[in-house]
């Protein structure tokens, strides 16, 4: 039988030792926001942020094998907050002529719960990029400045239908050179803006009428000294029944000010939420980035959406 609990790996030219002493360093490759020790046997750690608290205890620790038992949750980021209760988190660390394999299983994490799909994203994320980034350089993409991302807002007079329709007719205000399908849950969307700004968002949340969240997959800025600064980031459109009107909360989680390309990302948002997207919502036409200028790299734009 296929197993069903969620699992990703990497294989590294780290040592085993490396390896082991990578993942018990928490801090460095999920977030700061960890009360606890997290590399000692029988310890309880909690991890914090805006939306979850997870308190895990340590029931296994060597070389081979760290495991984190999970005593208790709460997810505001769903209705079923505690789905991760009574769960494992497994490493396990393999020599492999010369190579290091990691596997990662969260025992539990099932295709049935409510936040598979977000979940199993963000755990593939902050192992095979994060984690491995953190053994292999030294500086993981820890979240710790998650609680200081961009944010958003507009209100519309108009229903949650109708405001859930626009956000997802993506062409219409964000870009027409936009790719793949926005109304269904695991679907993968390219954007590129000619040859200096290109993304794959994984659709990973569709609730209608309540909220639309993107997983940035893959990310690539050509004018920025880290490229791909914004992979492993959530786009997230909460839409809120206000009286007779809806307000929609917008926040990119993971853009923070720290970001090289905050300033230039927070305008571009700030344009496409409270300009276009309000007008499309509003007056059935938005105001959608749709120029390309002559003589970009077409050649490299294709070969990095259909190579990554």
């Amino acid at each position: 039988m296929k197993p069903r609990d969620f699992t990703t790996r990497f294989v590294t030219d780290a040592t085993p030792q490396e390896v082991f002493d990578g993942i018990n360093n928490v801090r460095g490759w999920w977030s700061e926001n960890i009360e606890g020790s997290t590399d000692q046997l029988n310890s309880v750690f909690v991890y914090r942020d805006k939306y979850l608290t997870a308190k895990m205890r340590i029931t296994h620790c060597t070389p081979q094998k760290i495991v984190w038992d999970v005593i208790e949750t709460h997810n505001e980021f769903f209705k079923h907050k505690t789905e991760w209760d009574g769960t494992k988190i497994v490493f396990e660390i393999a020599d492999k002529a010369g190579s290091t394999e990691v596997k990662f299983t969260h025992v539990g994490l099932v295709p049935e719960f409510e936040c598979f799909t977000v979940c199993s994203s963000s755990w593939d994320f902050f192992i095979k990029d994060s984690l491995k980034k953190l053994i292999e350089t030294g500086k993981g993409n820890d979240i710790s400045g998650d609680e200081h991302s961009y944010t958003t807002s507009i209100l519309v007079n108009k229903s949650p239908g109708e405001v859930f329709k626009a956000i997802n007719d993506i062409k219409n205000w964000w870009s027409e050179n936009i790719e793949g399908n926005t109304n269904k849950t695991g679907a993968e969307l390219f954007y590129h803006y000619n040859d200096v700004h290109l993304m794959k968002l994984k659709i990973v949340e569709l609730r209608p009428y309540d909220k639309i969240v993107w997983f940035v997959k893959d990310f690539f800025f050509n004018f920025t000294q880290d490229k791909a600064e914004l992979e492993g980031t959530k786009i997230v459109f909460d839409i809120i029944r206000k009286g007779d009107q809806t307000q929609i909360l917008f926040t990119h989680h993971g853009l923070v000010q720290e970001c090289e390309c905050y300033t230039v990302c927070k305008t571009a948002w700030d344009e496409l939420i409270g300009e276009s997207l309000y007008q499309l919502i509003t007056t059935g036409k938005g105001n959608p980035i749709s120029k390309q200028y002559e003589g970009f790299d077409a050649g490299f734009v294709e070969a990095w959406r259909s190579g990554r």
